[in-house]
């Protein structure tokens, strides 16, 4: 079964950085749009942030740009997303995803692949 595996998140300070990072397991997702998403506790899972299969168009939600940052390593298609300036609302699980199409991505419906999350949590 093709899948993503996540790596990264842990526990950091208020104004603090991390990394997260997504592998492909077997396959290459070279032809997918990627994405980011995240899910604090008791609310719904919403978007973070998109890249392109060819990555050359990004999104990001407004609560993140300028903070966060996404980027596709070409050679083997992992996917990264580097936090800066992290702030307690910043606190979820963060899951990366894969999807048919050029994208950018922004919908949960849109993407096909999914990572098991990771927990990122900041501290005041």
């Amino acid at each position: 079964q093709e899948h993503l595996v996540q790596s990264g998140g842990g526990l950091v300070q208020a104004g603090g950085s991390l990394r997260l990072s997504c592998a492909p397991s077997r396959r290459t997702f070279n032809a997918f749009a990627m994405g980011w998403f995240r899910q604090a506790p008791e609310r719904e899972r919403s978007f973070v942030a998109a890249i392109s299969w060819g990555g050359g168009t990004i999104d990001y939600a407004d609560s993140v740009k300028g903070r966060f940052t996404v980027s596709r390593d070409g050679a083997d298609n992992t996917l990264y997303l580097h936090m800066t300036s992290l702030k307690p609302e910043d606190t979820a699980v963060y899951y990366c995803a894969a999807g048919h199409g050029l994208g950018p991505l922004h919908h949960e419906h849109e993407y096909n692949y999914w990572g098991q999350g990771a927990q990122v949590t900041v501290s005041p």
